[in-house]
């Protein structure tokens, strides 16, 4: 481990940006000042949260404090696995090839269409009528 006490890690999914910090503890994960428990409703954004430290075994060994703005829940979610991730790699760069092979270092580039002049949205075509 470093001299630090504090790694930083800064995630990015869709239009959501997520500062996050590892430091050492009992695996507490606190999201804009609410537990983890409380910020996320469904399962599988917490699940998505915690895949990172589950790969690298770390999940009893660091809290994780997070803040995190824009976009919805599931970009959110991606947004603080991606900077879970690249925190881990400042704690300890060994855990490179198990965070890659799981794609969790790669910033997912999908991101809202923009809407085309003539359409109603994106692809969105005005509805057509015969007569």
């Amino acid at each position: 481990m470093a001299k630090s006490a504090r790694f930083y890690g800064t995630g990015r999914r869709k239009k959501s940006i997520a500062r996050v910090y590892l430091m050492p503890g009992k695996g507490e994960i606190t999201i804009n000042k609410r537990p983890i428990d409380e910020y996320f409703g469904l399962e599988t954004l917490k699940v998505i949260v915690r895949q990172p430290m589950a790969a690298t075994d770390t999940v009893d060994k660091y809290d994780v404090l997070v803040n995190v703005h824009g976009g919805g829940y599931t970009g959110q979610a991606g947004a603080i696995r991606h900077g879970i991730s690249r925190a881990l790699l400042q704690v300890d760069a060994d855990y490179r090839p198990v965070l890659k092979k799981a794609g969790f270092l790669t910033r997912d580039p999908r991101m809202k269409e923009r809407k085309k002049y003539g359409l109603k949205a994106a692809r969105r075509a005005p509805q057509f009528s015969k007569r």
